[in-house]
């Protein structure tokens, strides 16, 4: 290699060497010849250079030691110098990791998603023009009704709640003591009947806004709430209870994922999950579906705390403990998160506290520290505390460390003081705090955020600098006094003790009532209550703890959260099976999957086996010989199903009144006599074993979700009136809502009977019965009149909207000034909520006009409600958009056809016309309703569809049967063509058959001769 450097360069380097005016220089270094001579990139160059310099960077920030701009970590570790040494030393060793523990400020929750959804919603539908009819009405549902942390925190928030503009019920399925305080405060209380521990699903939850549940025990409500059409109510869950969380790791751990699969989806019912505070979202985060949503504030600790200083066994906690009665006793506690850094901590506090050691050396007191920590009680922190009390010099003994998994109470009443030994900086102030404050011992904490906000240094609490334990040093000095506490320790106990007995009251009532704010999507006609911060501050400064003074008996025989889970698990494995949950819950969707596929092949092939059948009717068909009619009806006989008793019955009768229905919760609600006929808009939610019609089967546009819910019931009237012959057979047809049944609305056995009578005598004649009036109707309290009442729970656009549909349903191109007049005279009242009866004929009639003004209403307002969300009849996103405009069609179509209206009363089965014949004179759109004219325009449109097939979306023709006088010529003309084509198949089958060339015979078949033997025995045989 030396050679090449001293020696004559090649000829390349030497063309290169002349041409630059190099020549008679010395030769370049490697890299000199490298940069120069290779011709490399300078840009190259220079990423290289900035690369290196980058991963020094890098490797200086994150591998060596370095200072940090942060004085209090500067100061930190130097305590831990000072705390472990410089070198340690053979006994120290173990004490060196101290060196590298953090504090945790890492660890914190933050309900992300719940404030995310509360600042896309904001205030909109809230700052739009209300009508204000009724208040909102929320339910506050409780396991029982005996005094717990939850009855004081409702019944102070149920307050503040009435006064600024809810109105409150309470459900229950156990009574208790607490009763007389709801009825006290003016809350209505029901009783829920319960059977076999389960909760009886008997409540029209959809009266109410919102829903308020309390507690885990509360959890059988639950399973009510997630059928339809309850499971998109919005719904308030708080949770207390701890035990659940420990519960479910022993789920995960033992494999039992099907138990943490069902709470998961009881948890995921909740429209929010509220905890008092912010270690409970961190102990359910196996369950978290994104609803978590803290509140702090809760009496549970002051309510705690005053049981346990009731007890009389309180001198004999020490000697639990193994401490004497003249010991002093300090607790050390700190956050209920576990991270590495607790253990910092604790040296910190245990070097502060080391000095007062000298007021105990000429005392008969001991000084005693317990060091309270959760987390597992085999680890072997105990022996760091030993380890770490030997190096600071406290005799042998002295500190204690006890698991938080014992009774917390118990440690915390038998200390002298307590000392908040965790640096961490939580959201909300700790649960410990305030459970030592209620005890009346004197605290010392640390100067955080949280802390600070609720203690009074030196008033209530004394607090010192995270940064500077010595000040904890200099506070011990003055709380301890000759082995006692001082008499400012006590005295800041005893105000502490008041302080905490009310404490974050404020913060807790105006969490839910802002919580409420966001979460409620109130109808038009609801008033908005007033804002959280308008609470007036006396019933928001302290709990309603007097209304629960009186109260003596205050012992639950439930309130064993562990044996109510118990219950809970017996339950779950009663109903699934043990083994079988897991491969059923897997497997179920499959085969729901099949099960679907099947059903809509069979309805499809059902449905056109009966269009055939229809069509082979309207052919003039010779009925044949006896033997041929007699063989017909026996394969027919065969054909038909064996009918149940309940469609044997109505055969019979003149009427028959169907329940519109969807979805399990509303099946207690449903009738299950002859008179009533179910009728489910859904296939998944029909009743096992009911003679119920299905709905979707006789009208496919139910199977679309979006007019299933927008249509409401109407769905249900267009799906009878199709084909009406098949299914309804009576001279009169009725509808009654279960709605009504759940508002005790509904025909008595009287009401029936009085009903039939007026029926079968005719005694009305043409007439619409109806027993649900609109003066009574929860959402009309101010009885207003039928457009004003129309106009309060459609958003203030009912006439609006009914105009534009008018004009779009009949061509009107100007303006339609006015609308059809709906007069209240005389005390005169209208139907509501879909409960009425009709004569068969006519309501045929009625749907012939229901579809085409719905067809008109989806035509003008589909393409903002279906793509934008936007519903000119609502004040929100609501998927019921039409349902409510459409509940009121019956009475303007009754009222401008010149039927007759009466009301009969479902309790005592009185009739009463409302709005006489005579009366109407001059106010009738007579030309608009009557008959000819609606027939007219429904050919019209069924010849429109029938020869024009465009791409236009219209909605009649899904809506029922599609008919005009010329379609009997199209189905002729069809007829002729199969008969035709038949005809030529068969003419050329025959031709092909003759055709077809036939195979000769390979050969003559010669018959065998007949041996002599056999012969002559043949002859034999035949002589005999």
């Amino acid at each position: 290699m030396g050679s090449l450097e001293t020696g004559f360069p090649s000829k390349r380097n030497n063309y290169y060497s002349n041409n630059n005016g190099f020549s008679g220089q010395r030769s370049r270094s490697r890299f000199t010849r490298l940069v120069f001579f290779k011709r490399v990139d300078y840009l190259q160059l220079i990423c290289g250079v900035a690369t290196l310099f980058f991963f020094v960077f890098l490797f200086q920030v994150f591998f060596l030691p370095g200072e940090d701009g942060n004085n209090n970590n500067k100061s930190g570790n130097k305590k831990i110098n000072d705390l472990v040494g410089e070198n340690g030393g053979a006994v120290f060793d173990e004490l060196l990791f101290l060196k590298e523990l953090d504090f945790g400020e890492d660890l914190k929750f933050e309900p992300l998603r719940i404030s995310e959804k509360f600042r896309k919603n904001g205030d909109l539908s809230k700052m739009v023009a209300r009508f204000g009819y009724r208040k909102p009405k929320i339910a506050l549902v409780f396991a029982d009704l005996v005094v717990d942390q939850h009855q004081i925190l409702m019944v102070t928030l149920a307050t503040a709640l009435l006064e600024i503009g809810y109105e409150i019920e309470v459900f229950t399925p156990e009574n208790g003591p607490t009763q007389a305080t709801w009825r006290e405060i003016g809350v209505p209380i029901s009783v829920i009947a319960t059977s076999d521990e389960n909760i009886n699903c008997s409540v029209d939850w959809l009266n109410y806004d919102g829903i308020l549940v309390n507690s885990l025990k509360s959890v059988g409500f639950l399973s009510c709430l997630m059928q339809e059409p309850f499971k998109n109510i919005p719904l308030v869950w708080t949770i207390h209870e701890h035990t659940l969380a420990s519960r479910l790791r022993t789920y995960v751990s033992s494999g039992q994922s099907e138990l943490v699969d069902t709470w998961k989806r009881f948890f995921s019912r909740a429209t929010v999950i509220v905890f008092p505070n912010y270690i409970l979202p961190i102990e359910y985060s196996i369950c978290d579906p994104g609803n978590y949503f803290v509140i702090p504030g809760s009496p549970e600790e002051a309510w705690q705390a005053d049981k346990q200083l009731a007890l009389p066994n309180n001198n004999n906690l020490r000697s639990e403990l193994d401490f004497g009665q003249d010991d002093f006793v300090i607790a050390v506690v700190g956050s209920q998160l576990l991270y590495k850094g607790v253990w910092l901590e604790h040296a910190f506090v245990l070097q502060a506290l080391y000095p007062i050691l000298t007021h105990f050396e000429d005392s008969s007191s001991r000084l005693r520290i317990i060091i309270v920590l959760g987390g597992d009680s085999t680890s072997n922190y105990s022996t760091t505390v030993e380890t770490i009390a030997l190096k600071l010099g406290y005799p042998n003994e002295t500190v204690k460390r006890v698991t938080a998994d014992r009774n917390t109470n118990t440690v915390i009443n038998t200390a002298d003081l307590v000392i908040y030994g965790s640096f961490l900086d939580e959201h909300s102030f700790p649960d410990i705090l305030l459970k030592s404050m209620s005890l009346e011992k004197p605290i010392v904490a640390p100067d955080l955020p949280g802390i600070r906000k609720y203690i009074s240094d030196k008033i209530d609490g004394y607090l010192f600098p995270k940064e500077d334990t010595r000040v904890l040093t200099q506070i011990m000095f003055r709380m301890v006094s000759n082995g006692k506490l001082s008499f400012i320790a006590r005295n800041a106990a005893s105000i502490g003790k008041s302080r905490a007995r009310n404490l974050m009251v404020s913060e807790s009532v105006e969490g839910y009532a802002f919580l409420l704010e966001n979460i409620l999507s109130l109808p038009s006609e609801v008033a908005v209550p007033m804002a959280a911060k308008s609470i007036p501050k006396k019933l928001k400064s302290e709990w309603r703890w007097h209304l629960f003074d009186a109260i003596k008996d205050t012992d639950s025989p439930s309130k064993m959260e562990m044996i109510f889970l118990d219950k809970i698990e017996k339950q779950f494995n009663r109903t699934n099976g043990e083994n079988s949950v897991a491969s059923i819950g897997s497997n179920d969707t499959f085969l729901y999957t099949i099960w679907e596929e099947q059903k809509y092949l069979d309805m499809t092939n059902l449905r056109k086996r009966k269009e055939d059948e229809e069509l082979k009717e309207r052919t003039d068909q010779p009925r044949g010989t006896w033997d041929e009619v007699y063989r017909s009806v026996r394969r027919l006989d065969r054909s038909l199903h064996e009918r149940d008793e309940g469609e044997l019955e109505r055969t019979g009768q003149p009427l028959c009144i169907y329940e519109p229905y969807y979805g399990v919760g509303t099946w207690p609600f449903l009738h299950n006599v002859s008179l009533y006929r179910g009728l489910g808009l859904s296939t998944k939610g029909r009743r096992p074993g009911a003679d119920d019609v299905d709905a979707p089967s006789r009208l496919p546009l139910l199977n679309n979700g979006y007019y299933r819910d927008v249509l409401g019931e109407y769905g249900a009237f267009f799906a009878i009136a199709n084909r009406i012959d098949r299914i309804h057979k009576n001279a009169w047809i009725g509808f009654q809502s279960w709605r009504a049944t759940a508002r005790t609305k509904s025909l008595s056995k009287i009401a029936e009977k009085s009903l039939l009578d007026a029926i079968g005598t005719r005694k009305h004649g043409d007439t619409l019965y109806f027993w649900a009036r609109l003066d009574t109707d929860p959402r009309n309290p101010l009885k207003k009149d039928f457009w004003s009442f129309c106009d309060a729970i459609n958003a203030g656009n009912c006439q609006f909207v009914f105009s534009e549909t008018l004009k779009e349903m009949y061509g009107v191109k100007h303006n339609l000034s006015s609308l059809p007049a709906m007069p209240s005279d005389e005390g005169g009242t209208w139907s509501v909520t879909n409960s009425w009866v009709l004569p068969t004929k006519s309501f045929v009639e009625f749907v012939m006009f229901s579809r085409m003004f719905v067809d008109a209403l989806d035509t003008q307002f589909y393409d903002d409600h279906q793509k934008n969300g936007h519903c000119h009849l609502s004040l929100s996103k609501d998927k019921h958009c039409y349902s409510r405009l459409l509940e009121l069609l019956v009475n303007v179509w009754a009222y401008h056809s010149g039927r007759r209206v009466v009301y009969v009363d479902p309790a005592t089965g009185v009739m009463q016309e409302q709005h006489n014949l005579k009366s109407r004179r001059g106010q009738m759109w007579i030309k608009w309703f009557q008959f000819t004219t609606l027939k007219n325009m429904d050919e019209d449109l069924a010849e429109e569809f029938d020869s024009d097939h465009s791409k236009n979306r219209r909605l009649w023709p899904l809506t029922g049967e599609i008919y005009w006088h010329g379609i009997f010529e199209k189905e002729r003309n069809m007829r002729n063509r199969e008969k035709e084509k038949k005809r030529q198949q068969s003419k050329d089958k025959m031709q092909r058959m003759r055709k077809r060339t036939h195979q000769k015979a390979l050969g003559r078949y010669v018959k065998p001769l007949v041996d002599d033997s056999n012969s002559t025995s043949l002859a034999a045989k035949l002589l005999r």
